[in-house]
């Protein structure tokens, strides 16, 4: 689920900012403001999923404490998919402890861990159009009976938890009915999350599109509403196709010597049909490029046979996914289709692991040749 002092708020900014690429939040400071005037909030944007490349939210709370002054409200946007439990959870925390000055905006969407971030601040709007959702946490693991057996119990743990953070932003909801919705997936209209008391106020709907990168993630949740994978699929992106992207000439021999890196690493970890895709997207920029490439690729491919499904490994690599993610896909892959899972009790194999020495058919004549020379010799005196 790998699940705010009232002041003006504005649902609808001049110019909504951008997330960084490869980058799920971005804190603006707090304008300076004039004399005998409001100060003006300290703004967040998390747009992406939490917890998301390498990025925890220690990070996110180490660089709000920075710019926080202790005064100003802070206004946190969100449109996420949700991402790294404990991550949300963390983040829920940290917008409690700003207390009256924190309201969390739900743009268009807060899912999962979005959810249980958005709910810990002191007031929560919700645009018209918004949603939210709440389900139950999940994981992916491995390892033998025992290791699962304490994996359940942390879910049953962090479900408690999940609704622990509901709870302390809607104090009147029925504990029953919260429990099933977190259990059925449960995807809330602003209306529906103003009627439980886990919204404040419905805000003016905006357009807000949802990150292209979040749109196949969404769709490995079960109950995602039609229309907003409709919205998905209409969009394109922001670059415009027409015009060329600038091109920076490589030098032929560098470019040379890592294209064989390339192909190398692939035939190495089998995966020598991906070695054209890893050229094109790496563009062979540079040796620290192309060796995180062939890192994740193999990582990919590793788990996509893990699995028993090698055959998603090409898609995956193309889509420029993280490990992380393929592992949430391939687990939901494997629950929706009820194929579910095979125990796997044999250690993989280790990098520096000699090759093993192929068993040879048996000589009939040497055989004969080995006892006879046996029975002559006991028939020595």
């Amino acid at each position: 689920m790998k699940p705010l002092m009232p002041f003006r708020i504005f649902n609808k900014v001049p110019s909504a900012l951008k997330v960084e690429d490869q980058h799920w939040y971005k804190i603006s400071a707090a304008a300076e403001g004039a004399a005998n005037t409001e100060p003006a909030p300290i703004e967040i944007y998390i747009y992406g999923e939490i917890g998301g490349w390498g990025i925890t939210a220690n990070e996110f709370i180490k660089d709000l404490k920075a710019i926080d002054d202790g005064v100003s409200p802070v206004v946190v946007a969100f449109n996420t998919i949700g991402g790294d439990l404990f991550d949300g959870l963390a983040i829920h925390n940290a917008l409690n402890r700003l207390g009256e000055r924190c309201t969390a905006r739900i743009d268009a969407l807060a899912a999962s861990a979005g959810s249980v971030a958005a709910c810990g601040a002191h007031r929560l709007v919700m645009a018209s159009n918004a949603m939210l959702m709440v389900h139950n946490p999940w994981t992916w693991t491995s390892g033998d009976a025992e290791d699962l057996r304490r994996v359940a119990d942390v879910l049953d743990q962090t479900f408690e938890a999940i609704i622990a953070a509901y709870r302390a932003k809607a104090p009147d909801i029925d504990d029953v009915e919260l429990r099933r919705m977190v259990n059925d997936e449960t995807w809330l209209t602003a209306q529906e999350a103003l009627a439980l008391g886990l919204a404040d106020e419905v805000g003016t709907g905006v357009e807000v599109k949802a990150c292209l990168a979040q749109g196949a993630a969404m769709k490995r949740y079960r109950q995602t509403p039609q229309a907003l994978l409709d919205q998905l699929a209409d969009q394109t992106p922001d670059d415009d196709p027409a015009t060329p992207p600038e091109v920076t000439p490589l030098d032929p021999a560098a470019s040379t010597a890592l294209a064989l890196m390339i192909t190398q690493g692939c035939a190495k970890a089998g995966i020598s049909n991906l070695a054209e895709t890893l050229i094109a997207s790496t563009k062979l920029t540079d040796q620290a490029t192309v060796q995180a490439a062939l890192t994740r690729a193999k990582g990919v491919h590793d788990l996509c046979v893990a699995a028993r499904l090698p055959e998603l490994t090409a898609e995956y690599v193309n889509a420029g996914l993280e490990p992380e993610a393929v592992r949430a896909r391939l687990f939901e892959k494997l629950v929706s289709t009820g194929k579910g899972f095979e125990i796997d009790n044999s250690l993989p194999p280790a990098d520096d692991e000699p090759e093993k020495v192929k068993a040879q058919l048996p000589n009939p004549s040497s055989i004969w040749a080995a006892r006879r020379q046996a029975a002559n010799k006991g028939a020595r005196p």
